[in-house]
């Protein structure tokens, strides 16, 4: 058994939850390296996604994704809207005319988003952004499936994966985005970026956890 589309859809609820919920910290963490924007312009996204889902009336899941990102691209400024457009946007093509979402399939998905996210922005491991806690997040879902492990314990693994290379930020110096401009003043400080792509890969793990 796998997460079907009312999994999936809760995991974009939870999401836009989770943004709106800590849209004050995600902003103060922007303020220290950024624009002071990241917590503002997530929850406007998120926020216009939801009725955008809601509305949809075919349950197919790529649609979902893509539902998300081409809102998400349309409403939210900055870096943020095309990185997680693109997050999306791959979510839904490798999703594509699935009804159900196993370990293996989510693994395969995730790991195709980074690296879409990755020749978007072209940042690399240790260079301070989102890709900090997604490409751990994906190896850990990886391994998970690698070693057969069951679809709760995946996620698990790649929540707190995504949690250790978000704090493993902390004492970077950033040379992607915005905080590359501030040079060594950005080490000391989270990105915000990785902050909320843990958000994501916990809202996915409460989500998907349900349909394992």
């Amino acid at each position: 058994m796998g997460a079907g589309y009312p999994e999936s859809l809760s995991m974009v609820r939870g999401f836009a939850q989770a943004v709106a919920a800590n849209r004050e910290y995600l902003t103060q963490l922007d303020a220290e390296i950024g624009d002071a924007d990241h917590g503002i312009n997530m929850d406007r996204g998120m926020s216009a996604v939801v009725p955008k889902v809601e509305a949809l009336t075919d349950h197919d899941i790529s649609g979902l994704f893509r539902t998300v990102a081409m809102t998400l691209i349309s409403t939210v400024g900055g870096a943020s809207g095309p990185l997680y457009g693109t997050v999306f946007l791959q979510l839904a093509s490798s999703l594509k005319g699935r009804s159900e979402v196993g370990l293996g399939e989510w693994a395969e998905a995730v790991s195709a988003a980074v690296a879409a996210v990755q020749s978007r922005g072209k940042a690399q491991p240790g260079d301070k952004t989102m890709v900090d806690a997604l490409l751990p997040a994906a190896e850990a879902l990886q391994a998970a499936q690698a070693e057969g492990v069951p679809f709760s314990e995946g996620l698990a693994r790649a929540t707190k994966a995504a949690h250790g290379g978000m704090e493993a930020t902390i004492p970077l110096v950033a040379r992607r985005g915005r905080a590359s401009y501030l040079g060594e003043r950005s080490a000391g400080h989270q990105d915000p970026g990785a902050t909320s792509s843990w958000l994501l890969m916990e809202a996915a793990e409460a989500a998907f956890a349900k349909g394992k």
